[in-house]
């Protein structure tokens, strides 16, 4: 069963706290989505620990429930620790 995009933003806002989230399904099928993730707490950290905190927190829903998810993630205001990337699990 896809996962609502309403529950994937509220598993990352519990995970990140004061986080900005933006989820769009981009395929109109509850399966494929986009989020944009911004939090202070990710100021210092590499995008690839940027995105595992995403990950972490989705509690392993990645390949199952939720199909793919292109993710990018950034510092509010611009800071210096934007990135993106795509996961499409089979």
């Amino acid at each position: 069963m896809p996962m609502a995009a309403d529950d994937i933003e509220r598993m990352i806002k519990d995970a990140i706290p004061g986080a900005t989230v933006r989820i769009d399904d981009l395929a109109g099928d509850g399966d494929h989505y986009a989020a944009h993730v911004e939090a202070s707490s990710f100021r210092g950290m590499s995008r690839v620990k940027q995105h595992q905190a995403v990950y972490a927190a989705l509690g392993g829903r990645m390949g199952g429930e939720l199909h793919a998810l292109q993710l990018t993630t950034a510092v509010p205001e611009g800071e210096h620790s934007a990135s993106a990337a795509n996961f499409q699990g089979d």
